[in-house]
């Protein structure tokens, strides 16, 4: 397992900070203070086991440094960090290939955590060899969705509701361990589509999907664990996502 941990953010003190966790934990540690420098230090990413990205850099900031740095390694493992922090930041973080999305400032164990979960999935072949990173496959009822703060969210299939008001996922812990947790639709979220709108989302609708994923997406986020009663209610929508709702087509 290759343990040596390139870091890329412009400001010192937070290289520091990374550096001083992660050499704790046994990794060695490299640095970059910006995309550029970033970039030549990665070099074809043979010598590195995975990334720590800022976002917001001088230059090129950290979705693109991400994307060249995807071009150069498919199987380069990035962890994106960031104090300018939300969740379509980290949808767009994971389209161009990250493998988690950490949240400044994050504490030193979320920090372990998601660069211990990115280094274990790199590929068990010989390098050179064309190879895939080996992580667990989900159930075909089961659809990967998004990775925070070293949590994977993993959808079912519809079949897999037991009532139309309710989404089970499995959160996998930055460890391994599986996790159950139920996100309840609240008739008053209903409505209040409904009545805002002038449009009928029943609790079927993948509409109420996307936003108990968002729920329980943001609690992952802003938490970093997974809820303890293992059960979330869905009682209300910001006014935001009502133009969302407005133009909604069922997938």
């Amino acid at each position: 397992m290759n343990k040596r941990i390139l870091v890329i953010d412009d400001e010192e003190h937070i290289r520091r900070m990374i550096r001083l966790t992660l050499e704790s934990a046994g990794y060695e540690v490299g640095e970059a203070g910006d995309g550029v420098e970033g970039l030549k230090l990665f070099d074809d990413g043979s010598a590195w086991g995975a990334v720590v990205l800022d976002q917001r850099m001088p230059g090129i900031d950290g979705l693109e440094t991400l994307r060249q740095i995807k071009q150069r390694d498919p199987d380069a493992l990035v962890v994106m960090a960031t104090a300018y922090a939300s969740i379509e930041l980290a949808v767009d973080s994971m389209k161009f290939g990250a493998t988690d999305f950490v949240r400044k400032p994050m504490t030193p164990e979320t920090l372990r955590n998601a660069v211990a979960a990115a280094v274990a999935k790199q590929p068990a072949v010989p390098p050179g060899r064309l190879s895939r990173p080996i992580i667990e496959e989900p159930s075909p009822a089961e659809i990967p969705t998004i990775t925070m703060n070293g949590f994977t969210i993993l959808d079912p299939e519809k079949g897999e509701w037991h009532l139309p008001e309710e989404r089970h996922f499995t959160v996998v812990d930055p460890i391994g361990a599986r996790h159950e947790v139920t996100v309840r639709i609240e008739e008053e979220a209903v409505s209040y589509v409904e009545r805002m709108t002038r449009r009928s989302l029943p609790p079927e609708s993948s509409f109420w999907t996307d936003q108990a994923r968002r729920l329980l997406s943001d609690f992952l986020w802003y938490k970093g664990e997974v809820p303890r009663t293992k059960f979330m209610a869905l009682t209300e929508i910001s006014r935001e996502l009502l133009t969302v709702a407005e133009r909604w087509e069922e997938n």
